[in-house]
């Protein structure tokens, strides 16, 4: 498959009304009604049978390819998904998809996933995260909206509003507001006790990727821009440059040290970047989720928390974890029978969830549009898979 050249917003060739009336069938059996952890009360663990996260269940569901043996989520979204994300205090897991609905479920010491609500947007969601105690969601999407769902009486409220489709949010706990990047070429931040933002930034194209690590903001946009923010200042961008890749960007990820980021574009390749002048020597880029002549998207890519390597997750179906202070490949996952539009790692970096849907890549032409299956699976990662690995000695031949 040969990388798109041009830049377009993305496009979905299904109406929203027929795409939300697909999921209809399901709303009802998700999860248990009334207050969030049904019966159990909001952060008490799941009843789960004994066994360690890891060890595979009898009662895994089988009905789907898993070429990597990993968890699957029961009860999954019934259209693509669009993001995911973990509790920062629990192992609750929250997936968003394109009928607009918001699932949360609760994963077991046992790797079994007990769905315990939901909520819809009146479109598309597109993105997520938690508030820092875990007590709320917060998701955004093509209604134009971002809620900020309160687990405990679950309710949602309203807290942002864009004149286009909100594409990225993040909550920015060391300063208690929410940052939303939108297809209207703002990226405000929100009081989320207030109606109007605190602050609103005008940037150069529209929002199609944004990641936080205090004080350092990273925003890619249509055209190929990258904005650099530091949040002491945040009225006016850093840096601004254009990514260094050649073709749309897909995704970033701030450095956790802050020092830099990473960029992924549909061409199968990472950029990676520092902030500071003295250290532009130490950028580079690297080609992946590649198979012979065909290219894909890297689609997501997130940092682990403890040990600072990352995964990429992209349009062919694979996941791989990689070390970019050493430059090396850490483990490169069996290929699955669908993209991986998004993935994420829990609080201490043990689980990561992938989600297994059509990322819309090829359009609504494609099979895989009106057929394919959408899952999401939880992998037990391996200290092998994420520990930082010396530099590879290059000796002489």
């Amino acid at each position: 498959a040969q990388p798109r050249t041009r830049e377009a917003k993305p496009s979905r060739r299904r109406s929203a009304d027929a795409r939300t009336r697909r999921g209809r069938g399901r709303e009802m059996s998700f999860g248990t009604p009334g207050a969030f952890g049904g019966g159990g009360g909001f952060g008490q663990p799941a009843q789960s049978p004994p066994g360690a996260f890891g060890a595979p269940s009898p009662t895994q569901p089988t009905q789907v390819p898993n070429p990597n043996n990993d968890f699957q989520v029961a009860n999954p979204p019934n259209d693509g998904i669009s993001s995911l994300s973990w509790s920062p205090v629990a192992n609750f897991l929250v997936a968003t998809a394109w009928d607009g609905d918001v699932y949360c479920y609760e994963v077991g010491n046992n790797g079994q996933a007990m769905p315990k609500a939901s909520q819809k947007h009146q479109g598309p969601v597109l993105c997520s995260d938690w508030s820092h105690d875990g007590s709320a969601v917060f998701s955004g999407g093509c209604d134009n909206k971002a809620q900020k769902w309160d687990l405990a009486t679950n309710t949602p409220t309203q807290v942002a509003q864009h004149d286009a489709p909100i594409k990225e949010l993040c909550w920015i706990k060391e300063v208690n507001l929410l940052a939303t990047g939108s297809w209207d070429k703002t990226l405000r931040y929100w009081d989320t006790r207030q109606p109007t933002p605190a602050l609103q930034v005008q940037l150069p194209e529209r929002c199609y990727a944004l990641s936080c690590s205090h004080p350092l903001l990273v925003v890619g946009t249509a055209e190929r821009h990258i904005q650099v923010y530091d949040l002491n200042n945040p009225n006016q961008p850093f840096k601004q440059l254009q990514s260094p890749l050649k073709y749309q960007t897909r995704t970033v990820a701030a450095f956790p040290d802050k020092s830099g980021y990473l960029v992924g574009s549909i061409e199968g390749r990472v950029a990676v970047q520092h902030v500071e002048d003295a250290q532009q020597s130490k950028n580079f880029t690297f080609k992946c989720h590649r198979e012979q002549s065909d290219i894909y998207a890297v689609n997501d890519i997130k940092f682990h928390p403890t040990h600072g390597t990352f995964v990429t997750a992209g349009a062919d179906g694979v996941f791989n974890f990689w070390d970019k202070d050493s430059k090396q490949r850490l483990k490169q996952m069996a290929k699955c029978n669908a993209p991986i539009p998004c993935g994420a790692f829990n609080r201490d970096g043990s689980i990561y969830a992938y989600a297994v849907s059509y990322d819309w890549s090829k359009g609504g032409q494609d099979p895989m549009a009106q057929t394919g299956q959408n899952n999401i699976f939880l992998h037990a990662v391996q200290e092998s898979e994420v520990k930082p690995r010396p530099p590879a000695v290059r000796g002489r031949r």
